[in-house]
């Protein structure tokens, strides 16, 4: 079982959770952060470090962001492994909580 950043990462971007992640198991893109279920070995370190709330264990996705799960799988075979911490978007603070913000996602890769 895998961890799955959902939609309050988005145009966030917050890395703190990836200081604390021994598998390296986060992909970055360019508003939006992103685990391989690959990669990620179930140690329930992230979300306590992720100040959105955007991370949740994969059985306990809401409902609502089920498509969170596939997307994080996909997505985490196309972006740049993140292993650093990095400051957080500009607007991070703007648009932690803001809700449906799916839309807003840039799936484009820097590769």
């Amino acid at each position: 079982m895998a961890f799955v950043v959902t939609d309050n990462c988005i145009l966030c971007k917050y890395t703190d959770c990836v200081a604390v992640c021994p598998a390296d198991a986060f992909y970055e893109g360019p508003n939006f952060l992103v685990i391989s279920p690959d990669d990620c070995i179930d140690c329930d370190l992230c979300p306590v470090e992720c100040p959105a709330g955007a991370i949740y264990q994969e059985d306990d996705v809401p409902a609502d962001q089920q498509e969170f799960i596939e997307l994080n799988a996909e997505l985490a075979k196309h972006w740049p492994r993140i292993t650093e911490v990095k400051p957080p978007l500009e607007q991070a603070k703007k648009w932690d909580g803001v809700t449906d913000k799916i839309q807003y996602l840039d799936t484009q890769s820097d590769e």
